[in-house]
């Protein structure tokens, strides 16, 4: 039987699997896929979650409860050599292995790319994953909180001070996504008011989404500015160290949440195989989605996604490839899978070419955009639009359940505002009060007798070592009658 190899599961290797899955005969082919994470993730959600409209959790897809039919393997590809046909596993516990296939599929998917500048590796938080996008909501809430107890003053300012750094289609979501989401809380905090709250987007460029028309862009940066969030066109980020942000307009302010979502690259775990790249590092590919050499199909092995350079037949993509975005990986791993498929039982294969539907992005609660050629949408009916159509995409029907379950919740009772900020360290209140073994020889420390005349009722710590409170329940009894 076959075996075939899956490298990632992101968008393009769970939809490839998953249609494989339906498409491939019983005892056809054997499907593996290989990811670190047990779940794919939605990324289009990630803004929402960001901005605590979706719980964390709903935004993912568990790779073993939907691929019943793939083997499943939680770990890394550190090395494929396609000379061999074997592939180097590496899970994060135990020793790595060698596995074997017939057919490999690379959908390694993308990372944040970031350049050097100071600061932003120490300080700045990427949107790639979802416990970025977790992350981020409770920074928020965190520093609310932090916030309301403080005077006016710089350290106030640095907690409520937002930047987000890129002005694509993810950096502006996720910036008017946090712009209302901080408003929103306003209400929990009778001692802020919105003109506590600083937001600032820096954009390179001279524009910002141009994935819609110039005319909507103008239209997003108007709606914007009315709710006291600044966007800086032409300009770039040149420090971050101790997040004070330098500006190169000589501007300078200091944020505690700095957001990067300026660009994306392939995943660097393509240049551990022997796979042709391009300049970009991406694998190159023809537009049926199989690795070439030049012009020589390298045979058995196929990659779409953000990892591959894939031909647009449309003619409009950036540099004649398309673009890297959830909307072509999805139709590229359906695609992939019926060429796996027809190449398996010796039929042809078909080229990947998809026109672009358009793009819709939420803008916040109420708010959105929507562009499909001339055609724009704004306001509530975009904001419509864009939940309708990712509620729609997203996969299976247990994973739209949950999320316009939370929409339809959040509607009626308003979004959560709890910061789960802690969980980053979760055992630090047990470890606060955990009893210790005492240092060979030294000895054990007379606790001090508690003073008669203590006020009845007087309460005593909220963790306490059960061996202290058999001492001092004993104290209580010889006490007692003297204090009454």
């Amino acid at each position: 039987m076959p075996k075939i190899l899956i490298v990632g599961g992101g968008y393009a290797g769970f939809y490839t699997a998953w249609k494989l899955e339906k498409w491939l005969r019983k005892g056809e082919a054997e499907v593996t896929i290989v990811d670190p994470l047990p779940y794919m993730t939605y990324q289009p959600f990630l803004p929402e979650v960001a901005a605590g409209s979706i719980e964390p959790r709903h935004a993912v897809v568990a790779l073993r409860r939907h691929l019943k039919k793939t083997n499943v393997v939680t770990a890394k590809v550190t090395n494929v050599d396609h000379a061999t046909k074997t592939a180097t596993i590496t899970p994060e516990v135990g020793d790595a292995w060698t596995m074997e296939y017939d057919q490999v599929v690379m959908t390694a998917g993308a990372v944040s790319r970031t350049f050097p500048i100071p600061g932003v590796a120490d300080e700045a938080i990427g949107l790639k994953t979802i416990e970025e996008a977790a992350a981020i909501r409770d920074k928020l809430l965190t520093n609310f909180a932090k916030a309301s107890n403080l005077p006016a003053g710089p350290e106030r300012d640095r907690l409520l001070t937002v930047v987000v750094v890129g002005g694509g289609f993810a950096g502006i979501e996720v910036f008017a996504e946090l712009r209302s989401f901080a408003s929103d809380l306003l209400k929990n905090y009778p001692g802020l008011t919105v003109d506590d709250t600083h937001f600032h987007l820096i954009e390179a460029m001279g524009r910002i989404m141009p994935e819609v028309s110039l005319e909507t862009s103008h239209w997003v940066l108007k709606n914007l500015a009315e709710r006291q969030a600044i966007v800086h066109l032409d300009t770039q980020l040149q420090s971050a160290v101790g997040g004070k942000i330098e500006l190169s307009t000589g501007d300078s302010f200091e944020s505690d949440l700095i957001v990067w979502t300026a660009g994306v690259m392939a995943n660097p775990m393509v240049r551990n195989t022997d796979f042709p790249l391009e300049q970009r590092g991406r694998i190159t590919v023809k537009p049926d989605l199989r690795i070439v050499d030049g012009e020589t199909v390298v045979p058995d092995a196929w990659a779409c996604g953000d990892v591959a350079a894939t031909p647009d037949l449309t003619g409009k993509g950036v540099g004649g490839f398309c673009v890297p975005n959830a909307q072509h990986a999805v139709r590229m791993g359906k695609q992939l899978a019926k060429n796996i498929v027809a190449s398996l039982r010796g039929e042809a294969v078909t080229d990947y070419r998809h026109e672009n539907l358009g793009a819709v992005a939420g803008l916040g609660l109420n708010v959105g955009v929507f562009q499909s050629g001339k055609i724009a949408v704004k306001g509530f009916p975009a904001w419509i639009a864009h939940r309708g159509y990712h509620g729609l995409a997203m996969p299976s029907f247990e994973r739209k359940f949950r999320v316009v379950g939370g929409w339809w919740n959040n509607l009626w009772l308003g979004r959560d505002i709890v910061s789960l900020d802690n969980r980053e360290r979760p055992r630090a209140a047990f470890e606060e009060f955990a009893s210790r073994p005492k240092p060979a020889g030294e000895a054990a420390p007379v606790a001090a007798a508690p003073e008669v005349g203590t006020p009845a009722g007087e309460p005593g710590p909220v963790y306490a070592n059960p061996a202290d409170e058999k001492g001092a329940a004993a104290e209580t009894e010889t006490v007692a009658p003297a204090a009454k």
